[in-house]
This record gives C-alpha cells, sequence and structure tokens, in this order.
C-alpha cells in the first residue's frame, strides 16, 4: 500500500497522455443556434462580420473572417481518420470529401480536390502570391490552395481545421 499513490499518479499521467493525443471534437461556433447553418440550402449567405462574431468561436472567426491561419498542428481534423464530409464551419456547405484527404505533414487538414459544383472559390491573396480559398456560399476564409499535391490533381488545399466541421459516413 505504500506505492498506491506513485501507482495513482503514474495512471494519471497515462490518462493524460491519451486524452491528449485523441483527435479533439471541435465545435467552431458558438452554443447559440446558427441560423445560416445548412447543408441544404445553396443560396448565398450575406452576414455581417459583426453577426459571426456572435455566431462563430473566436478561432473559427479570426480564420474565417480576419483571414487569419492557425498554428501548424493545432486545429482539428489534421489526423482525423475517419470517413465522412468537411462542411465549412460558419454555413455548412460541403467542401470536401474525406476520399481526397491526405497527410501532407504540415500540420493542416490537407485535401487534393474540393466538392465538385458550387464549393468552394479560388481568389489571389493579398500578398500576391498565393492563392487564397474560400467558401463559395459564405465567402469565409478557409486557407490555401498550391501546386504541390499528390496525383491526380497535383493540387495541395491547406485548410485551417477550426473553418471546417466534418460529419462522419457522408
Amino acid at each position: 500500500m505504500k506505492n498506491r499513490p506513485i501507482v495513482l499518479f503514474i495512471a494519471a499521467l497515462l490518462m493524460g497522455a491519451t486524452a491528449c493525443t485523441a483527435q479533439p471534437e471541435v465545435n467552431p461556433q458558438n452554443e447559440k443556434k446558427n441560423p445560416h447553418y445548412s447543408h441544404t440550402d445553396k443560396a448565398p449567405v450575406k452576414v455581417s462580420n459583426a453577426e459571426w462574431k456572435k455566431i462563430l468561436i473566436p478561432e473559427a472567426y479570426s480564420i474565417m473572417r480576419l483571414k487569419g491561419t492557425e498554428r501548424a498542428g493545432t486545429g482539428p481534423y489534421v489526423h482525423n481518420p475517419k470517413s465522412g464530409t468537411y462542411y465549412c464551419a460558419a454555413c455548412g456547405n460541403a467542401l470536401f470529401s474525406s476520399a481526397t484527404k491526405f497527410d501532407s505533414h504540415t500540420g493542416w487538414p490537407s485535401f487534393f480536390q474540393s466538392l465538385p459544383g458550387n464549393s468552394v472559390a479560388k481568389v489571389k491573396d493579398a500578398d500576391g502570391f498565393r492563392d487564397e480559398i474560400e467558401c463559395a456560399r459564405c465567402g469565409g476564409h478557409l486557407g490555401h490552395v498550391f501546386d504541390d499535391g499528390p496525383k491526380p490533381t497535383g493540387l495541395r488545399y491547406c485548410m485551417n481545421g477550426y473553418a471546417l466541421m466534418f460529419e462522419e459516413g457522408k
């Protein structure tokens, strides 16, 4: 019984380490219901940044409305092995299939192709060199696209995890 505190301490450390390596479950929206989030509505969403600030958590707002970037390896979905669909965290527009996701070793979720149709829009970044990717429905900043990806497209859509929502099996 003398070693019991040490055994409990080691068990607590192991449980903490396991919790740290688990894929985070993130909801980029605040607890308030988002009236603009829909997987079926394809109408453009025109909402002020002030309204988005009330709906999105700070990380998602900074990325999607202020064109920020999460630090490599800190956002959700980098190592998500599940099959499903990735949606815009702000409006619910379908963006990417897990079938096109690959490990780019960059620290951000990466895809070699977006979903067909009106899922993403490519615009010149403010720096004039990169191509920014926005949600085609709400205009939210998602990340950038580069031409160093795998076949068949040769593209790497480097997305911010906080700009995405994932639903398994779709």
